[in-house]
């Protein structure tokens, strides 16, 4: 066995050992704006309730459907599914996905009146997969920003963005992040292809500007082994959803702080530029709205807070 793959067997030893603290019932998360790759998790209940159950087709939203979608009856969908509660393995890998996105994505499917393929797919993958036709769209709590829509149709559906969290204990070097210059000289953990690593890259000069020392960026791969290089003392802070890591503090196994909401970004389903599905899907999620499922899936899953009035396609980042 080469020295590499017994680092990564170690890696995901540890990682499993911490899946309890990213699977329990939600109460306030969601994968990223960057998510993670897939991790099962064993034995970790979803909430009950299914408001998803009682949507129907609309046919008039149905209608806006190109007719070659209509006849076929099927999209095909990248999902990463990541932790609590954007979506997760609530009762390990060969068991249905469940979480906001989840259902979110499924209700709009519903009122469209066609069924998902659904094939998980790492966050990073999925974006530059949608180009070439192997998904009809994505779901990983994508968020909207400016370089991405160079590329990327998005529906919006939630409103959630970026944020800090440390150990629980360490806030008395970092209690609350409004400017990256707060960050120099520390070790940030984060997502593989995400806006954080993106934000942080971009921005990794603002420190020597103001004479510190630069921040070191990790980047992870999965959302377990970033908790685990905190808990560690590998990393200092990690950067990732606002929903995701203020669901993770309200779980006391984890043993994290939330520091709070650095910068907010519209969330959304994403399609390759150009695609004709936008319009329909826009008008899945705004029925969905109407009726009050919308309401009822985000309060299922505790991210309430994030709710939109209306969705949007390619709305501009927000600054």
């Amino acid at each position: 066995m080469n020295p590499r793959t017994i680092r990564t067997r170690l890696r995901t030893a540890a990682a499993l050992t911490l899946l309890p603290l990213l699977a329990l019932t939600a109460c306030g998360s969601g994968t990223g704006s960057g998510g993670t790759a897939a991790v099962g998790a064993q034995g970790s209940p979803a909430p009950t309730d299914d408001p998803v159950a009682a949507v129907r087709e609309v046919p008039s939203v149905a209608a806006l459907l190109p007719a070659d979608v209509r006849k076929a009856g099927t999209l095909r969908v990248g999902s990463s599914i990541g932790f609590p509660p954007g979506a997760y393995y609530p009762n390990g890998t060969d068991k249905a996905p469940a979480g906001q996105d989840i259902d979110l994505a499924d209700a709009v499917a519903k009122v469209l009146g066609v069924k998902l393929e659904r094939q998980d797919a790492s966050f990073e993958t999925i974006l530059p997969a949608l180009g070439s036709g192997k998904y009809d769209f994505g779901t990983g709590n994508f968020g909207v920003t400016s370089e991405r829509l160079k590329t990327i149709d998005f529906v919006t559906y939630i409103n959630d963005g970026q944020g800090f969290a440390v150990k629980k204990g360490n806030t008395a070097r970092l209690s609350k992040v409004t400017d990256l210059t707060q960050l120099c000289g520390l070790t940030i953990g984060t997502g593989a292809g995400t806006t954080f690593e993106a934000t942080l890259t971009a921005q990794k000069g603002v420190c020597a500007a103001v004479g510190k020392k630069p921040y070191d960026v990790k980047v992870y791969s999965e959302n377990a082994a970033t908790l685990t290089a905190l808990q560690q003392g590998r990393i200092d802070v990690i950067m990732s959803t606002i929903n995701g890591l203020r669901y993770q503090a309200a779980q006391p196994a984890s043993q994290t702080t939330f520091l709070g909401e650095f910068h907010r970004l519209d969330v959304g389903f994403a399609f390759k530029k150009g695609s004709p599905l936008t319009k329909a899907f826009q008008a899945a999620v705004n029925e969905l709205i109407k009726d009050g499922t919308y309401a009822r899936i985000l309060a299922k899953w505790g991210t309430s807070a994030s709710a939109i009035d209306a969705s949007r396609i390619n709305p501009p980042e927000h600054r």
